[in-house]
């Protein structure tokens, strides 16, 4: 047997995300790691720490304190070994640690919407040996490269011209909503503020434009449950512009239980400062609880006219709930972020990619058939070469 690949993996923040991808990478990687898994917080690192170590996968795991904008020695000699910077940070922080990246000459990969920051991380990114992938989570992340590979197939089954129309759509939901909110809090409550407060970028008449998020509400039928959908920021991540001139309509919208959206309006309605996205996550910590038991709705739809002038439609959806992986149980948000967040590690780290990466430059037969993503999309059982033992994901899709 031929001996297996060995990296050292840098994991900055020691969140829920932070946590889930070291685990994936532990438990499913086909390759052994080093893991380093830093944070502001001390003893949150030391707890990531711990929880990935007792996992006993194929990694050893150390926990150091991270500073993003003031790295201490312990920091950058870390940088100075590991192959990879996963970025779980918040994004006001992801130029700095870019910077770090391109610098150590490690492989970058990070979760985040924002969309200066995104800019700035592909000029830093330009011309460097190693690979920058962006936005590579849930949404952004999966669900566009999902909406690549339908428009891929459209192409093939149909040899349109132009596509008509280009919607993904994904909620993070809890099982269970009550009035007022119709809501429960399954992940950080300023990333929902966010999001519901930024202007979200689409494409109306071949045109990219922005428009106000929580504009263009309606209700939604997905596997005959009934949803309500929503603009949101950022979920398009660069698909308004790799589509340009070949979509007359394309979107991003994020998924709630029919009553939410409402209720999140008479908030805003109430206020008259000037910080909304910190008084509307004030409003979420007060009055709506957090939910333990989630899953992850994903939706996409592709329509355009085929060569005899009839209308037609590819459609995809998942329903994801939490995902057993080894000893542990992810909530379903965690997992379908982190997947995407692994695979693209597990690209970078056994092949040649380098330079600036973004979703639609992603091969999407190959990110949507690795490891990792079909383990927690599809329900594949992943097989750990070195333990010659089957691994099954929980994950049920209806």
């Amino acid at each position: 047997m031929s001996q297996r690949k060995h990296f050292t993996i840098l994991i900055a923040g020691a969140g829920g995300i932070g946590r889930a991808v070291g685990l994936l990478l532990s438990e499913w990687g086909d390759f052994e790691s080093t893991i380093y898994i830093g944070d502001r917080e001390t003893d949150a690192a030391r707890e990531a720490a711990r929880w990935l170590n007792d996992a006993h996968g194929n990694a050893t795991v150390h926990p150091f304190a991270l500073d993003a904008a003031s790295p201490s020695p312990e920091f950058l000699s870390i940088c100075e070994e590991a192959d990879i910077l996963l970025d779980c940070l918040p994004g006001s922080l992801a130029p700095a640690l870019g910077r770090l990246a391109r610098h150590y000459e490690m492989h970058y990969v990070n979760l985040t919407e924002y969309v200066a920051e995104t800019e700035e991380l592909q000029r830093l990114g330009a011309g460097a040996s190693t690979g920058f992938i962006l936005q590579t989570g849930l949404a952004p992340g999966f669900v566009n490269v999902l909406a690549c590979r339908l428009i891929n197939e459209f192409e093939r089954n149909y040899r349109f011209d132009k596509l008509e129309y280009v919607g993904m759509k994904v909620g993070a939901l809890s099982d269970y909503a009550s009035w007022p909110s119709y809501y429960g809090v399954t992940w950080s409550p300023v990333g929902v503020a966010t999001e519901y407060l930024k202007p979200a970028v689409v494409v109306r008449d071949f045109r990219k434009i922005t428009v106000p998020s929580l504009s263009e509400s309606r209700s939604i039928l997905i596997d005959g449950q009934l949803y309500e959908e929503s603009f949101t920021s950022g979920g398009a991540a660069d698909l308004p512009d790799a589509l340009a001139g070949r979509v007359r309509h394309l979107d991003y919208k994020t998924l709630r239980h029919p009553g939410h959206y409402d209720w999140v309006n008479d908030r805003l309605q109430e206020y008259t400062g000037e910080n909304k996205i910190a008084w509307l996550q004030q409003q979420l910590m007060q009055h709506v609880p957090v939910m333990e038991q989630d899953r992850v709705v994903v939706y996409v739809t592709v329509r355009g006219f085929d060569k005899s002038g009839v209308l037609r439609s590819l459609d995809k959806s998942y329903n994801i709930p939490p995902v057993k992986v080894g000893r542990y149980t992810l909530r379903a948000i965690q997992a379908t972020t982190a997947a995407p967040m692994a695979e693209c590690a597990s690209m970078l780290l056994t092949g040649n990619r380098k330079g600036v990466i973004l979703q639609s430059h992603l091969d999407a037969e190959e990110f949507l058939n690795g490891r990792f993503v079909k383990a927690v999309y599809e329900q594949q059982t992943v097989t750990v070469p070195s333990q010659d033992r089957p691994v099954s994901a929980s994950a049920r899709i209806f």
